[in-house]
């Protein structure tokens, strides 16, 4: 169905690349592996085409990549903190892989894995992945499925997930945007759609409240520029090595969640979600120890992760939007990202 072989993974299995056109000028490929997003390319003015995610060169990145390029994650996104929630007064311990705590879905998560390529088009590949009850900790066997539609030069992400037990679910992409195709992002502008976010403690989880963003870094409700915020001297910012926040965002259903430009280009990514939360993430662990698809080390603020996806640490905070999934419910979400020129 269009997919041309990869690489593959060491149990011998093949991972596919698949390639979106769909007339705009833009271009995306995705793989089964990690339903990850391994590139976007867009136009410019001239009719060239930028490279505005990072990636790796081949499959052989991405085996080995601790910083989670473009994949999917869950199931359950964010961080729990120890590696614990209680569900219907049950308590479960999920893989304790960042410290004291569970991130990004544990050691093996839905970014390590290859999932089943489910359909494709010249604009449209859906791959589903069957979590098995017991992995990573999780309870319930998970059925999830992640779609990519490219229509008129947006790319609109939906995850659907289906279970035969109760269950915690929270998936979102980890791209990283750089719509200048390379150096830093401390350039780049950024508006969010929130009036508050959920400070966090020394773990970088949140605290349970959700505090105003008024007076502080985190207060993007008109563009500002990323390298701002992160050479401010706020407590905040500082503890996290630039912004590593979850915002809450204003309103229901798919909205205007951020907007993200590059002045020098005029290129414009506008992310609209029907997801309660964003987290922003501006590749403070990015060492350099990783390279790219061009042969540049990966190195801190190369990129912008803009997440979005239910707060961290939801099952442990039931004043936050539920994560919870039971039996004859579906979870759908929706992501789409609008490239434009200004």
């Amino acid at each position: 169905m269009g997919g041309r072989t990869w690489g593959r993974l060491p149990d011998g299995r093949r991972a596919h690349l698949y390639r979106l056109a769909d007339g705009s000028g833009c271009e995306v490929e995705v793989s089964d592996y990690g339903a990850t997003i391994t590139s976007v390319k867009v136009p410019d003015r001239q009719g060239s085409h930028v490279e505005a995610t990072l990636g790796y060169a081949s499959l052989a990145g991405y085996l080995g990549s601790k910083v989670y390029l473009g994949c999917v994650v869950g199931r359950y996104a964010n961080r729990i903190r120890g590696g614990r929630f209680t569900l219907d007064g049950r308590v479960y311990n999920v893989t304790r892989n960042h410290g004291a705590h569970h991130l990004h879905g544990g050691g093996r998560g839905f970014d390590k894995v290859l999932w089943s390529l489910s359909s494709a088009s010249g604009s449209h590949a859906s791959f589903s992945y069957l979590s098995v009850d017991g992995e990573e900790g999780y309870p319930g066997n998970l059925r999830a499925k992640v779609a990519y539609t490219l229509r008129a030069g947006a790319l609109s992400v939906t995850y659907t997930a289906v279970t035969d037990k109760p269950t915690i679910v929270n998936l979102t992409n980890h791209a990283y945007w750089n719509l200048a195709g390379g150096g830093d992002v401390l350039g780049h502008t950024l508006r969010i759609n929130a009036d508050s976010y959920t400070p966090s403690d020394g773990d970088l989880i949140p605290t349970g409240v959700a505090s105003p963003v008024q007076g502080t870094p985190l207060d993007l409700r008109t563009p500002r520029r990323l390298g701002e915020g992160v050479n401010s001297t706020s407590p905040g910012t500082l503890l996290a090595g630039g912004y590593d926040h979850n915002f809450v965002l204003n309103g229901s259903g798919l909205r205007l969640a951020a907007e993200l430009s590059d002045p020098r280009s005029g290129r414009t990514l506008e992310i609209h979600t029907t997801q309660p939360g964003l987290q922003l993430y501006t590749g403070n662990f990015l060492d350099g120890s990783e390279t790219g698809r061009d042969g540049t080390p990966l190195t801190r603020h190369g990129g912008v992760c803009l997440e979005t996806q239910h707060y961290p640490d939801s099952p442990n905070h039931p004043e936050f939007p539920s994560t919870i999934l039971r039996p004859g419910e579906t979870f759908y979400e929706e992501t789409m990202f609008r490239f434009r020129e200004v």
